[in-house]
């Protein structure tokens, strides 16, 4: 089964409103057939998980216990833990995981892990291969934008996603083969 990796909070708790964004989007990747990849923790990630096992998807948590010794273990809704040693390893396994990677609101550590996406996705593309779909929740443009030494084409890797129907068509990009970069 092809997995999609979310990457978000770990703070967002259950009655702010983007809890329930993120456990909408983790219906929408398990209704289009695909398992779910997340940290494994709580926020964003426990809320996509809840989401991708109400529609009946498989949820993988790629944890970090050393790193993040004070939580009790992953979510209730992961089925399958991968530990990983280290932040940097867990970042790399997530995405290796994936047949795309997808971004919900968070902090420093979700940048951490679209920016880790984003530069293998330009490095594929720079080698002649083809780059993993990334697609970001809308926010987060006002953060990545062009500028310094970041280029049109560098920007047009990544897919903002605004709204359901955008998320709808980059999962039917990625189920059809295609980059995902036409959805909005």
């Amino acid at each position: 089964m092809r997995l999609i990796t979310v990457f978000g909070s770990s703070r967002l708790e259950q009655k702010d409103p983007r809890y329930h964004e993120a456990r909408a989007w983790g219906r929408s990747i398990a209704g289009a057939g695909f398992a779910v990849a997340t940290g494994g923790y709580n926020g964003a990630m426990e809320a996509v998980s809840l989401g991708a096992k109400e529609a009946g998807g498989l949820v993988v948590g790629v944890t970090a216990p050393q790193l993040f010794s004070r939580r009790d273990g992953p979510n209730i809704h992961v089925d399958l833990e991968l530990p990983a040693p280290s932040l940097l390893t867990r970042i790399e396994r997530m995405i290796d995981l994936s047949a795309a990677c997808l971004a919900l609101p968070g902090g420093l550590g979700t940048l951490t892990e679209i920016m880790a996406a984003w530069n293998l996705m330009h490095l594929a593309r720079m080698h002649g291969n083809p780059p993993k779909p990334l697609g970001v929740h809308a926010s987060w443009m006002a953060v990545i934008r062009p500028g310094l030494e970041i280029e049109p084409a560098q920007l047009e890797l990544i897919t903002p996603i605004g709204s359901e129907e955008g998320l709808e068509a980059f999962l039917r990009a990625i189920s059809n083969g295609t980059t995902g970069t036409q959805a909005k």
